[in-house]
């Protein structure tokens, strides 16, 4: 008898543009695993129903959550990893086979990988995050991860980096607070930067900081990732830093996301991982690479 394969999708508006199908269907043909992983645009609004009706049907196991949903997603939740409540923002939900959700974030598992695949960092970096929205709530875990013991945020308006202070608070990565005029001559004494704004967000900002001549040994993110390079990941570059497009994010969070999505934990081991992570390499058109361990503490 013919097994209906389980169910997996990305959800978000819009939700064309979305590589997760390419990257999840790339990975479970390398897994053997009989996922058919759809994509849904929804609003915010259309959310809450959506996951309502998939809760104990036994053939869904999850949904990736893009912009603008990973706020509502995290209401939707059941229940929440202890990261997911930190960040306070979920972009990823597992149907559980009792028929609660939970919800998790893999962007800061994105982050790090995305660093770290990019250049060395040191043990204890020095770590800045330019913006404040729900990506700056995750750039703050992921520079805890690294190793960072504060992070410095870069914001227009401190009114809109609560979430990304409160972060910190959480996970004992303090966060100091830093006018925005002052990014162009601090950011090139960063070891790592991530930038969470919009595409073009950062350009005025890199165009200030190309004026004063830069020289950098540090990495920076880009969280976005079209067009590619952008203004400030030429910048960056061209003063001697290592860059990370958001693309690579897209492909390390992915990865957690499958972990959950085929039974596992967060962080735990895939069959044939680097594997996996070749084939999504591939599938967005990235050089295959594979992951170095954390810096000793």
């Amino acid at each position: 008898m013919r097994v209906s394969p389980a169910r997996a999708a990305v959800v978000g508006h819009p939700i064309g543009h979305s590589r997760s199908p390419d990257l999840h269907r790339a990975a479970y043909a390398v897994l053997g695993e009989a996922v058919d992983y759809g994509a849904h645009d929804l609003v915010e609004e259309q959310l809450p129903a959506f996951v309502d009706a998939r809760r104990g049907d036994p053939a869904w196991r999850g949904l990736s959550v893009t912009m603008p949903l990973k706020s509502v997603a995290a209401a939707c939740a059941d229940e929440l990893t202890q990261l997911g409540d930190a960040v306070g923002a979920v972009n990823t939900l597992v149907f559980r086979p009792d028929g609660t959700v939970l919800g998790h974030n893999t962007d800061v598992a994105g982050i790090v990988g995305a660093v770290r695949s990019a250049g060395p960092v040191p043990a204890a970096p020095r770590a800045a995050v330019l913006g404040g929205g729900g990506t700056a709530t995750a750039a703050v875990a992921a520079a805890g991860r690294l190793g960072a013991r504060a992070v410095d945020v870069f914001v227009r308006s401190a009114a809109r980096a609560g979430r990304a202070v409160e972060a910190g608070r959480r996970l004992g990565v303090p966060v100091r607070l830093r006018a925005w005029d002052e990014a162009p001559a601090a950011l090139p004494g960063y070891d790592v930067v991530v930038s969470t704004l919009p595409p073009h967000g950062a350009d005025e900002l890199a165009r200030a900081t190309a004026r004063l001549s830069p020289v950098t040994t540090g990495v920076l993110l880009d969280a976005a990732y079209d067009p590619w390079p952008s203004t400030i990941a030429r910048t960056w570059a061209q003063a001697g830093g290592a860059v990370a497009p958001g693309i690579d994010m897209l492909i390390f969070q992915a990865v957690d996301q499958i972990r959950l999505f085929t039974g596992r934990g967060p962080g735990a081991p895939l069959p044939r991982e680097q594997d996996v992570i070749a084939a999504l390499c591939t599938a967005v058109g990235r050089p295959v690479r594979g992951v170095p361990p954390l810096p000793a503490s």
